[in-house]
């Protein structure tokens, strides 16, 4: 019997029992897992928002809070930074003419784990398909599911300009 744990925005999860899957569903946002093939431990972040750009938002949702929250988990359960593996998914394009934070989120990612001498064994970033993410903390195994449909890139229309700021019905 497995062991399922299901993590949304600005959470995250580890574990060592083999027989434990953590998943997630991801648009724009980017998933990270981790893990110590020697320790035999990982887990599994859900990066909203890898920036802040202003001081109100919820430092959980943010990218260097959200994995080193994660490593210092898995140093917690016996990993060691330096045995660290990482896959990363996520970072789609879920709206065109905005801007485009799956690609900003998948930048973090993978600029993070450069800097910090992770090695990314697999990513699946950008695109614009949601994914359906299983990953088993104690082996490293990942299992990624797009989505069956495409997400639609919808414009955006400008307001029309109303004059006097009174508009007659």
């Amino acid at each position: 019997m497995h062991t399922r744990i299901h993590i949304t925005q600005g959470e995250f999860a580890t574990g060592t029992d083999p027989t434990c899957i953590i998943s997630t569903l991801l648009g724009s946002c980017v998933s990270c897992c981790l893990w110590d093939p020697h320790a035999g431990v990982g887990g599994m972040n859900h990066i909203l928002l890898a920036q802040n750009n202003s001081d109100d938002q919820t430092r959980a949702l943010l990218g260097i809070n959200a994995m080193e929250v994660l490593i210092n988990s898995l140093i917690k359960l016996g990993a060691q930074r330096n045995r660290l593996h990482a896959k990363a998914f996520g970072g789609a394009r879920m709206l065109s003419g905005l801007s485009d934070i799956g690609k900003q989120n998948a930048e973090f990612t993978t600029c993070f784990l450069s800097k910090e001498g992770i090695p990314l064994s697999h990513a699946s970033l950008g695109g614009t398909r949601a994914r359906n993410v299983r990953f088993w903390p104690a082996t490293g195994r990942a299992l990624q599911k797009l989505t069956d449909a495409r997400v639609r890139l919808v414009e955006t229309v400008p307001a029309p300009h109303i004059g006097a700021g009174v508009e007659l019905f």
